[in-house]
Protein backbone atom coordinates (compact mmCIF):
# COMPACT_ATOMS: atom_id res chain seq x y z
CA UNK A 1 0.00 0.00 0.00
CA UNK A 2 0.79 3.83 -0.94
CA UNK A 3 0.80 6.08 1.97
CA UNK A 4 -0.38 9.21 1.06
CA UNK A 5 -0.20 12.83 2.31
CA UNK A 6 -3.05 15.53 2.70
CA UNK A 7 -3.22 19.04 3.75
CA UNK A 8 -7.35 20.77 4.18
CA UNK A 9 -6.51 23.84 3.97
CA UNK A 10 -9.47 27.01 4.24
CA UNK A 11 -7.86 30.28 2.82
CA UNK A 12 -6.12 31.08 6.09
CA UNK A 13 -5.05 28.04 7.80
CA UNK A 14 -4.39 23.95 7.50
CA UNK A 15 -7.67 22.93 9.13
CA UNK A 16 -6.34 19.14 9.05
CA UNK A 17 -3.56 16.88 7.73
CA UNK A 18 -2.51 13.80 8.04
CA UNK A 19 -1.32 10.22 6.21
CA UNK A 20 -4.14 7.68 4.92
CA UNK A 21 -3.05 4.48 3.19
CA UNK A 22 -4.43 3.17 -0.45
CA UNK A 23 -3.60 0.72 -3.35
CA UNK A 24 -4.40 4.08 -5.87
CA UNK A 25 -4.54 7.58 -5.81
CA UNK A 26 -8.14 7.74 -6.38
CA UNK A 27 -8.65 5.53 -3.53
CA UNK A 28 -6.77 7.82 -1.11
CA UNK A 29 -8.69 11.05 -2.35
CA UNK A 30 -11.97 8.93 -1.62
CA UNK A 31 -10.59 7.82 1.59
CA UNK A 32 -10.00 11.52 2.76
CA UNK A 33 -13.49 13.08 1.12
CA UNK A 34 -15.17 10.39 3.52
CA UNK A 35 -13.07 11.51 6.57
CA UNK A 36 -12.99 15.83 6.59
CA UNK A 37 -15.47 18.33 6.83
CA UNK A 38 -15.28 21.00 3.85
CA UNK A 39 -16.44 24.42 3.69
CA UNK A 40 -16.70 26.45 0.65
CA UNK A 41 -13.22 28.01 -0.24
CA UNK A 42 -11.35 24.54 0.62
CA UNK A 43 -8.26 23.19 -0.86
CA UNK A 44 -7.02 19.89 -0.39
CA UNK A 45 -3.10 19.04 -0.97
CA UNK A 46 -2.85 14.97 -1.45
CA UNK A 47 0.46 13.04 -2.46
CA UNK A 48 3.40 11.07 -1.70
CA UNK A 49 6.19 12.46 -0.48
CA UNK A 50 9.00 13.26 -2.62
CA UNK A 51 6.83 14.23 -5.14
CA UNK A 52 4.68 18.06 -5.35
CA UNK A 53 1.12 17.02 -4.26
CA UNK A 54 -1.98 17.15 -6.62
CA UNK A 55 -3.83 20.41 -5.34
CA UNK A 56 -8.04 20.22 -5.53
CA UNK A 57 -11.00 22.92 -4.99
CA UNK A 58 -13.91 21.80 -3.31
CA UNK A 59 -16.79 21.69 -5.40
CA UNK A 60 -20.15 22.88 -3.32
CA UNK A 61 -22.79 20.06 -4.31
CA UNK A 62 -26.85 19.12 -3.29
CA UNK A 63 -25.69 15.99 -2.53
CA UNK A 64 -26.01 15.95 1.09
CA UNK A 65 -23.22 13.22 1.39
CA UNK A 66 -21.29 13.58 -1.70
CA UNK A 67 -17.60 15.87 -1.55
CA UNK A 68 -16.42 16.65 -5.28
CA UNK A 69 -12.99 18.19 -6.24
CA UNK A 70 -11.88 20.58 -8.51
CA UNK A 71 -7.88 19.89 -9.54
CA UNK A 72 -6.37 23.29 -9.67
CA UNK A 73 -3.16 24.54 -10.76
CA UNK A 74 -2.77 21.95 -14.02
CA UNK A 75 -0.45 23.08 -16.70
CA UNK A 76 -1.70 23.79 -20.30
Amino acid sequence: MTRFEFALKSPDEIRQAGVVQSESFNDALSLVSKHVSVQEGDTLEIGVAGFPPARFAFVPSEAVDAVSWRPIGLAA
